[in-house]
Formats: structure tokens, sequence, C-alpha cells
């Protein structure tokens, strides 16, 4: 199992004093969110991959419905590029109670899950590089001899982990066609529908059927879950995480305290 942590709260260069102290503490992986208007996470990681030489790096995670497929697709390969392959990604539907109103984001949960599934196709297809063509409900792309950077260090492309809703054929059938499942159970229906981390049992059943070398993300606090029976259920990322301090002044300080005592312990 490979141990990350997910920064609640911290400015651009805060993430790279961040990483660098993670790096040297012993964690695999430091990781971002993505609000809807704040720190650029992105611009938050390639200050991380200055500061750093091993450690992966990536968001935790980017609502792809929301953005533009095109302009993430280069911000990932560049961080990627300039890490020397480090960069990881994580895709999911988003949580509209984040801002979305507000900024008059779409929170249509159908017309969403289009835009991730087009989305998701169009990232893999430009880093796929040239030509590139794409014909969807919402995005229309043509082939484009326009001098772009475009590649990813990594070959054939940055890993991608997708939540994936477990008995949702439609929803796991997407995070199977990316690289590593963040998985979630949803429950109830309407307005009412609300996404729960799955539970060990439930992960169980879903593990033993998954093919070699695919991740399985599992996201909470040592305190509150055990990362050694989350590793026996078949999870092969541990991450980290301080929500309760998003609000918090001190949310540099608190993070910072926890990444220096180090990932926890599956002995």
């Amino acid at each position: 199992m490979k141990f990350g942590f997910v920064v609640p709260w911290a400015d651009a260069v805060e993430v790279g004093e961040l990483a660098a102290q993670a790096e040297r503490h012993g964690w695999d992986g430091m990781f971002v969110w993505e609000p809807v208007w704040g720190v650029d996470a992105w611009v938050s990681l390639a200050v991380a991959a200055t500061r750093t030489s091993t450690i992966r790096l990536g968001t935790m995670l980017t609502p792809l419905p929301r953005r533009k497929p095109w302009e993430l697709a280069g911000q990932v390969a560049t961080v990627d590029r300039l890490s020397l392959g480090r960069a990881i990604l994580a895709v999911g539907l988003g949580a509209p109670d984040s801002g979305y109103a507000e900024f008059n984001e779409v929170i249509d949960r159908h017309v969403r899950a289009e835009l991730l599934d087009e989305g998701l196709a169009i990232v893999k297809g430009l880093w796929h590089g040239q030509p590139f063509r794409f014909r969807g409900v919402h995005y229309e792309i043509e082939p484009t001899t326009f001098p772009t950077i475009g590649h990813t260090h990594q070959q054939p492309r940055v890993p991608i982990w997708c939540v994936g809703a477990l008995g949702s054929e439609v929803s796991m059938h997407r995070a199977m066609s990316c690289d590593g499942l963040i998985p979630q159970v949803v429950e109830g229906s309407g307005d009412r529908r609300r996404a729960r981390q799955c539970t060990l049992e439930e992960l169980q059943k879903v593990t033993s059927t998954l093919p070699p070398g695919f991740d399985v993300v599992i996201e909470g606090t040592d305190l509150e879950h055990s990362p050694a029976a989350w590793m026996d259920a078949g999870a092969t990322w541990w991450l980290e995480s301080l929500w309760s301090a998003v609000s918090d002044p001190d949310a540099f300080d608190a993070s910072m305290t926890r990444i220096t005592a180090g990932p926890p312990s599956v002995a």
C-alpha cells in the first residue's frame, strides 16, 4: 500500500513546502483539491514539482464536468513533464454544494455525467496525440496543426483515478476505463442522493474482480479507520485527509504537523 496526504487548505508556496516535507518524511504522494474559485490546483502542483523529486503529485479530486477538458489536459501534461512523470489525475462528478450555484455551474447530475464521459475521452485523446477528432453531445473537436507541447512524460498517459459508484454499471464501467478506482456508494434518490465511502465488505466484493495493477484509492484518517484493514481488502493507496481543517486559519500548521509525523503504519 502507498500513502498520500490530501492538503485541506494552503496557498501554492505552502503546497510546495508541504510536498517537500512529505517527501522527506516518507509519504508516497501529495494531493490537492480543486475549488470553484481560489488557489489553482495545478499551479500549486507545479510549485510542488519544483520542490520534490520522487513523490507523486495529483488532485483529490478534479471535477472534470466543469473544466474545459483541453485546458485540463494541457495543465496535467505540463505538471507531468515538469515532475518527470509524477502526476496523477483524479476525477469525479464534483460536489455541487461547493459553490456551483453561485458561479452558474452545471448542477444536473445527468448532464455532469455526460460531461465527465466526454471530458475523459478528450483528455485521453489529446494525450495520445494528433490528429484527434471528437464528436459528442457537448463538445466537438477537430484536429489541429497549431504548434503545441501536449505529450505526457508518462506513457501511454498520466494515470487517471475515477470515482466509481459500486453497484452502478455505468459508473463502474467509466472507472474501469481509467487506471484507478475511488470507490463510493450512492444512496437515496433525486435531490437526496448522497455518496459515501464504501465499507470494507463492499470493497472486498469488488477488488477480487479487478485486473492486476489497477489502483484502489481509499481516503480517511488513521484515527477513524485502519489502513491495514483497507489494504487487506484490496486498497492500493491510502490518502490521509484533514478536511476538518478546511476553515481553520491554522490549516497549514495542522497539515505540517501531520505530514512530519509520517504515514501510518500497516504493520
